[in-house]
């Protein structure tokens, strides 16, 4: 993991259980053309992928592309980014409200232009880890129309999280009742 972090962060992260390492007996196990969550690493992996992702509001195309990169960690189904060129100029603007992941960074969020209910996230300056993907975006499926090659991605339960969940990836989901350890 990079340096560019504080020691408390450092510490935080040690403290995590589930790292991808051993599928827990309460997953559900994958099938044929399928991935599990909890083979996923903690520390997340960042990976290619080369699908159709399309991100729509209403009608208004948000964003389209075939160079997205899925953010893989632990129990979380994935989060899509999308690179800024994917994005229908002047389509989103930045909203009030800032998070920080203990992986990426501070994130700033994304509103539809004339609105100021995010849609979306993503980390300007982030850690070393992920500074490729500084201002890459990423939307919340239950907030804007999310697509993989045409699949509709479902929401990850909790209001807080925005991973796809789609039918190539099973669970449990963290998000759930019960999940606030995991």
């Amino acid at each position: 993991m990079s340096s560019d972090v504080p020691d408390w962060l450092s510490a935080a992260r040690e403290q995590w259980v589930n790292r991808g390492v051993v599928r827990p007996a309460f997953a559900i196990a994958p099938g044929p053309d399928q991935e599990s969550v909890w083979d996923f690493p903690r520390p997340p992996a960042i990976v290619a992928d080369r699908r159709l992702v399309e991100v729509f509001a209403g009608v208004v195309r948000l964003a389209s592309t075939s160079a997205a990169m899925r953010v893989l960690e632990t129990s979380h189904p994935p989060s899509f980014y999308l690179p800024p060129e994917s994005l229908t100029v002047d389509a989103l603007v930045a909203t009030a409200g800032r998070s920080h992941c203990e992986w990426k960074g501070q994130a700033e969020y994304l509103a539809v232009a004339g609105s100021t209910a995010p849609v979306g996230w993503r980390y300007p300056n982030p850690y070393a880890d992920f500074a490729d993907f500084a201002g890459w975006v990423s939307f919340y499926p239950d907030r804007v129309r999310c697509a993989v090659d045409g699949s509709v991605a479902s929401a990850q339960a909790g209001g807080f999280y925005g991973g796809w969940i789609t039918p190539d990836v099973v669970g449990p989901f963290k998000g759930e009742p019960g999940s606030a350890a995991w």
